[in-house]
This record gives structure tokens, sequence and C-alpha cells, in this order.
């Protein structure tokens, strides 16, 4: 299997960059139509359902099976042989925030059901500094991977 790996490994590489691309995307997004959503649509009404109902495709059509992805193809490059030196610190902070990424993740298809079921009790402004997150764990995930601290 390791062999395979190996041999595979600029394909892996590759789709889990786009994956990664991809799922970035949907968690910088997301949190802005929450915002816009909030500050001038409100819970009711045919422009709620227009929100709720891309909030929902966003999360589910693209974010969700983004986030699978990067997932199965990051575990195939750790397990590749010679990709990863767990006596480093860079795993181990690229781990951390790769999970925080996925609670961040979670939270937000909560967010996204709450809105489709008409609740919602956060404001715009808590959504803005929540749309901050992804871009602290890309930074603390690129910085690991790249100058591998």
């Amino acid at each position: 299997m390791s062999d395979l790996l190996a041999i595979i490994y600029p394909w892996t590489k590759s789709i889990h960059i786009m994956a990664v691309i991809s799922w970035m995307a949907a968690l910088f997004y997301l949190p802005r139509l929450l915002v816009h959503h909030t500050e001038r649509v409100g819970l009711t009404g045919d422009t709620h359902e227009l929100f709720a109902m891309m909030e929902f495709k966003l999360a589910n059509v693209i974010m969700r099976p983004a986030m699978i992805a990067t997932w199965i193809f990051g575990l195939c490059l750790v397990f590749t042989p010679g990709i990863v030196d767990w006596t480093m610190i860079w795993p181990w902070t690229k781990a951390v925030a790769v999970i925080a990424m996925t609670v961040f993740h979670a939270w937000l298809f909560a967010r996204v059901r709450g809105f489709a079921a008409g609740q919602n009790k956060m404001t715009g402004r808590q959504y803005r500094m929540m749309n901050e997150v992804p871009t602290v764990l890309m930074i603390v995930i690129v910085l690991s991977v790249i100058v591998k601290f």
C-alpha cells in the first residue's frame, strides 16, 4: 500500500490542494452570507427562503464534499512514506489547526440549520468576527507545512 501511495503522491497532493481551496472558499463565503442574512434579510419571507437555500447548497454541495476530500487525500499524504516527520512540531500544529477548521465547519453547519428553521441568535458583527477564524487557521496550516517550524 505504501508503494502505491508513493507512486500516486503527485496526484494525491494535487487533489488535496484543490479540495482545500474549495473548502476554504466555502468557509470564507458562508459567514458572509450569514452576515447579510442577519442584517438585511431577517428570518421570514421570500428573500429569507432564497438565502436559506443558498446557504444550504453552499454547505452541502460544496463545503461538505470539499472537507471530506480534504480529509481523505490529506490522510493519504500522511500515510505516504517520507512525507511527514512526526518528530517535528509542524505536523502537530497543522493537525490541531485542521481539527479546529473541522469544528468551525460543524459550527457553520449548525448556523445554516438554525437559519433554515427560522432561528438565529447571533448578530452580523459576531458573524464578521467568526469570519476571521478560517483565516487564522489557514495561516497556521500554511506556515506549518511550508516553513515546517
